[in-house]
């Protein structure tokens, strides 16, 4: 018996339904996107191995599949130090690194003020498991060249307003900001140097707890006083608190010390925010940190209660462009993450209201049925052609799951679209 063809681990095929459910959720993000004055482009799926493993993707650059370079020899498999050696391309495992390089290539052609719109599939080889994909689509809005606030407001504005137009009530937008990051660290007592590896040890507490995250800071060696003054402030500050998004609710959350115009700065964005009309609430989260080293100030992840996950996220990165340009350039982005977000939007009713299906007899001439296909169409149908089984259930099924609402049947005596009679499918 011959096994089943399945799609690459951590890849999946979509059935039509499916990709009818996605391509309405894209449909809806896009238009939104397009609503705030944010412009769609397209990069290809591959860039310059070196670009992937420049120092600007932080650990998913170890994800990142790459593309071996033709006419490799025994001699050169065996000289190679590493993968990397081998490689010229690799594919992108994010939108970001890719939107960089854009940047810098088309910079001329481009308005002072980009604001761009990314949706494409990106790869990275993670373990598969549930929620986790190897080839997966993201969706992004960047606007690059805005050096004050404003581009954080849009940004947070813009996707929330997306969240509303996708129905998904209850999500939050959880905001820090590297810079409070950094100063409550120095106020902590952690060497500037140690910060990184401190901070990616933070990163882990909602999987770990606070307990483990003093453990392995601890068994890295860091300062034992540092260590312990952040294990008196996680104890007093707990991560599953919802703290109110305020000047005052922010300070109070903070260990003593932390630069109050960082914080004067924060509580300003979330003005600016609410001030919108903003239908989808914010939450000061002082144990956000965001892996990707490239962030440089603000930082933004959608919580949803359904989701264990982060529903997407984003930040400031104004120090990215600079690698490729050479010239500094203020930047800031947000990202959906869609697959998860897909999976949590309610179908919508009456999608496809206006489907049907032509159930003809053997003996039906194809000439009648494209001609009755075709004023269907016209009347603004979609319509399906389906050979009458002998029996009709399974049939009726599968148009159910397709979408379609109604069925008509075509014999050797009709003429036209006035002889049918239309039924229910379900």
């Amino acid at each position: 018996m011959a096994s089943p063809v399945n799609p690459p681990r951590g890849m999946r095929d979509f059935l039509p339904a499916d990709k009818s459910r996605r391509e309405r959720v894209l449909g809806i993000i896009r238009s939104v996107y397009s609503a705030h004055g944010f412009d769609e482009i397209e990069t290809p799926v591959m860039e310059d191995s070196a670009r992937l493993h420049a120092g600007l993707g932080g650990d998913n650059e170890k994800l990142a599949f790459g593309v071996l370079k033709r006419g490799l020899t025994p001699e050169d498999l065996a000289a190679a130090s590493d993968g990397l050696d081998l490689t010229d391309l690799g594919l992108r495992f994010d939108l970001t690194v890719p939107l960089a390089r854009f940047y810098a290539s088309h910079r001329s052609e481009l308005p002072a003020v980009f604001r761009s719109i990314q949706i494409a599939p990106v790869w990275r080889a993670e373990r598969p498991q549930k929620g986790r994909f190897r080839q997966f689509v993201q969706c992004d809005i960047d606007i690059i060249g805005e050096a004050g606030q404003l581009a954080e407001v849009e940004l947070i504005t813009a996707t929330a307003a997306t969240l509303d137009a996708l129905g998904l009530s209850g999500c939050s937008i959880r905001i820090n900001d590297r810079r409070i990051l950094t100063s409550m660290l120095d106020t902590l007592g952690f060497a500037s140097a140690d910060h990184d590896a401190v901070v990616i040890t933070i990163d882990k507490l909602d999987k770990v707890g606070a307990d483990g995250v003093v453990t392995e800071l601890r068994e890295r060696g860091f300062t034992d006083t540092a260590i312990d003054s952040l294990r008196d402030f996680l104890t007093r500050a707990r991560p599953e608190d919802l703290i109110p998004f305020g000047h005052d609710g922010i300070l109070g959350a903070l260990p003593d010390g932390v630069d109050p115009a960082f914080v004067a700065e924060l509580a300003a964005l979330g003005r600016a925010v609410v001030d919108s009309g903003s239908p989808v609430d914010l939450v000061f989260d002082p144990f956000l940190v965001r892996g990707m080293g490239y962030y440089t100030g603000t930082i933004f992840e959608i919580a949803h209660p359904l989701s264990a996950g982060s529903l997407g996220g984003g930040g400031r990165y104004d120090g990215m462009i600079g690698r490729f340009l050479g010239t500094d350039v203020p930047a800031a982005g947000f990202s959906i993450g869609f697959e998860r977000i897909v999976d949590l939007v309610e179908p919508a009713e009456g999608d496809k209201a206006d489907a049907v299906a032509l159930v003809y007899e053997a003996d039906v001439p194809a000439s009648t049925l494209v001609a009755l296909k075709t004023q269907l169409i016209g009347a603004g149908a979609r319509v399906r052609l389906e050979r009458k089984p002998r029996n009709p259930k399974p049939m009726l099924a599968s148009l159910a799951a397709a979408g379609y609402s109604r069925a008509a049947q075509v014999t050797a005596a009709t003429t036209g679209v006035g002889d049918l009679d239309f039924r229910p499918v379900a």
